[in-house]
């Protein structure tokens, strides 16, 4: 009896729900609660130099907007509802709280987490290098200001990784192998190159 009271509790506390193509977040928004999927279907979408991309598609149980919750930066992606949806939207204390009275929903969380990180690791050793180096790249040149006798690429990894449509971890190994060529140079905080003929010469280099 008690465990019902408490579902209909949550239910009534934290349920929200969505119209089929309703924008749930998007990308940029401040990142302050999770979504778990009680009913209806949910797409994210990316936004990258190939227009918008979807990323992935998900259903009843899957969550989803967790890490901008753990890391508290910005949505990296747009969740748009397939159908109409029924949501558990859930901050980061009360999801602590449920994690801590009910030790199963951490388990499943670090369970789905591992699972998106193997599939990540796959794709990556399913691309090439140049697969990663050409869109990091092209973001860079077209993003580069003149700043000295070189030139300064603004903004961070994750707006890197969203103009060139990669995930974070594609965009990291990417700009891992500009800085070991040091095509690219990270200069407080700020990428900066000296030669930006030679860095569009990635672009180049035959498939």
């Amino acid at each position: 009896m008690a465990g019902e009271n408490t579902q209909i509790l949550v239910r009534e506390t934290y349920e929200r729900c969505f119209e089929a193509g309703a924008v749930i977040f998007e990308e940029g928004d401040p990142g302050e609660v999770l979504y778990v999927i009680q009913s209806g279907e949910v797409e994210l979408t990316r936004l990258g130099l190939m227009g918008r991309q979807a990323v992935a598609r998900l259903s009843c149980g899957d969550f989803f907007g967790e890490m901008s919750v753990v890391v508290r930066e910005p949505r990296t992606a747009r969740a748009v509802a397939i159908s109409a949806c029924r949501l558990l939207e859930l901050d980061g204390a009360t999801l602590e709280a449920m994690c801590i009275e009910r030790p199963e929903i951490a388990i499943r969380i670090i369970r789905r987490l591992t699972d998106r990180l193997i599939d990540s690791e796959r794709r990556l050793s399913q691309l090439g290098v140049d697969d990663l180096l050409r869109p990091v790249v092209r973001a860079m040149v077209r993003s580069a200001e003149p700043e000295g006798v070189g030139f300064r690429i603004p903004g961070s990894l994750r707006s890197l990784a969203a103009e060139s449509g990669l995930s974070l971890l594609e965009a990291h190994r990417a700009l891992h192998q500009l800085l070991d060529q040091k095509l690219v140079r990270l200069v407080d905080d700020v990428l900066t190159t000296s030669d930006v003929e030679r860095l569009s010469a990635c672009l180049d280099v035959p498939s």
